[in-house]
Parts: C-alpha cells; sequence; structure tokens
C-alpha cells in the first residue's frame, strides 16, 4: 500500500518475544499477588477466630459486689408509688449472679444496716469465691435496709478482700446515691490506681435522685441518676451506668459483671471448676 513502511523480519521477532516475555511477568505477577490475597486472607480469619476464642482479659477475674443496703433503699422509686428499691435490685441479682459464677469467683461485701454508728456497718459477707451465687442471694435476702452510706469505705474493704495490690480484680458498685459518711470516693480511686495491680471498679446508680452535693471545693446539683462516686470508675478504667429499672439493671450487672465474649462455636467462655 502506497505509504506503507515495510519491518524487518528481525524486529517481527525481537516485538514477539519482548511482548511474551512481558505476558508472562504479568500473569506471573497476578499468580503472586493473587497468593498473597489468599495468604492474607487466611492470617486475617484465623486472626478473628483467635480473637474470638480469646475471653477478655479481666472476664475471670476475681470480683466483689458491693451492695448498697442503707435505709434509702427500703424506699419505693421516684413517686414513692413502686416496690422498695431492695426487691428491685434483688430481682436483678438473682438472675444474674448464677449466671456470673460459672466463669469468675465473686464475693459480697454490704453497707447500712447494723448496730452502732451505721457510718462503720459494713459487712464483708464472704470474699471471692467458685459457687457463690447462692450464698450472696440468701444473704441478701436477709438483709432490711437501714442506716447510711460508707461507700467509699466499703469499696476499700471490697478491695482489701481481693488481695488487689498484687492481682488484677473487679468492684461493682450498686448504690442509690452518694456517699453520707465524709468518704473522699476519688481520693480512694486515686490510691487504687497507685497501689494496685490493676483494679477495676465498675459503678451503677439503681434510682438514684438528683439533689445538691459537695465534690471537692464545687458544690452543685446533681442530674438525675448521677453520683459523685463515679469518679471510682473514671478513674479506674471502669464503667458508670445509671439505671431505673430491674431490667436497666440486669443489663449493667451482665455488662459489669458477666462474660460476654464466646467462642467462634457460641460455647461459653472457661468455665470454673466447681
Amino acid at each position: 500500500m502506497k505509504g506503507s513502511r515495510r519491518v524487518p523480519l528481525r524486529r517481527v521477532a525481537w516485538l514477539a518475544s519482548l511482548a511474551a516475555a512481558f505476558g508472562l511477568c504479568v500473569d506471573d505477577h497476578r499468580a503472586r499477588a493473587a497468593d498473597a490475597t489468599a495468604a492474607t486472607a487466611t492470617a486475617t480469619a484465623a486472626a478473628d477466630t483467635a480473637t474470638a476464642d480469646t475471653p477478655a482479659a479481666d472476664c475471670t477475674e476475681d470480683a466483689m459486689l458491693v451492695f448498697d443496703a442503707s435505709g434509702s433503699m427500703a424506699s419505693a422509686g421516684y413517686n414513692e408509688l413502686d416496690i422498695p428499691r431492695i426487691v428491685e435490685a434483688l430481682d436483678a441479682v438473682r438472675e444474674v449472679l448464677p449466671e456470673v459464677e460459672r466463669y469468675r469467683r465473686i464475693g459480697l461485701v454490704s453497707y447500712g444496716p447494723g448496730r452502732g454508728a451505721s457510718c462503720t456497718n459494713i459487712r464483708l459477707h464472704l470474699p471471692p469465691r467458685v459457687s457463690a451465687a447462692r450464698q450472696i442471694i440468701d444473704e441478701l435476702e436477709r438483709i432490711t435496709p437501714d442506716g447510711d452510706t460508707p461507700l467509699t469505705e466499703a469499696v476499700r474493704q471490697a478491695a482489701e478482700a481481693l488481695d488487689y495490690r498484687r492481682r488484677p480484680a473487679t468492684v461493682v458498685l450498686v448504690t442509690d446515691g452518694d456517699e453520707t459518711c465524709a468518704g473522699d470516693p476519688c481520693r480512694l480511686a486515686a490510691e487504687l490506681v497507685r497501689d494496685g495491680a490493676r483494679l477495676t471498679v465498675h459503678v451503677i446508680g439503681f434510682k438514684v435522685r438528683g439533689r445538691f452535693f459537695e465534690w471537692g471545693s464545687v458544690t452543685r446539683e446533681s442530674r438525675r441518676g448521677e453520683v459523685a462516686s463515679r469518679c471510682l470508675a473514671d478513674r479506674t478504667g471502669g464503667h458508670f451506668v445509671s439505671t431505673d429499672t430491674t431490667a436497666e439493671l440486669v443489663d449493667a450487672l451482665r455488662r459489669t459483671l458477666g462474660c460476654p465474649v464466646v467462642t467462634g462455636r457460641g460455647a461459653p467462655a472457661t468455665l470454673l471448676s466447681r
């Protein structure tokens, strides 16, 4: 064809060999990329499985329940027309503790009722032990709410029962109000962080009413459900949960005491031996 240019055969052969070599390189690159993608997917799946099979770090640590049995727990709800708070709180404990005892040892401290000065009425019912749910429930069912709220000292005694300076542990405080015995929960929180191996304190407010309270040098009105002792949770890495109903208290106890992590097969985390 006019204007066309003939390409030497040697050049045609060279171009053909170059194209073939390039094609092989592309195919090899694609194969390696596919292999790498498959390996990554396998590793990711293995990591996901390992994560699912591994319980949370604090899932089975020893725990103490610190239970508010002060006089206000005999009161009804906000409108004074409901059943007493302690009845609802006990319903929640009955539901949750039999689940929790399968994975961790639990103990009980209560405060409020007793003889003499009510600010010293703190009782260690039992240190952490296996299969403690029934005993804890029995102890709480025998309590008649009375007295003040020395929650700071109660949490301190619970921490001591857990040997918190030597081993990681968990405290769950259930309270319907603030400290009334001149304790300083925020100062205690700083001590627990400074001296402890790793103590986590969770604070659950149950039907807490807003009122004026003094926190450090600041006096202000608390919001409904707020307690000054929440700093125990804030400073130790725990949760503060405000609850108004039995169902909400059940959820809060499961969140703070329970063991929600399960294996990839849906089985619970490691059970405690009986």
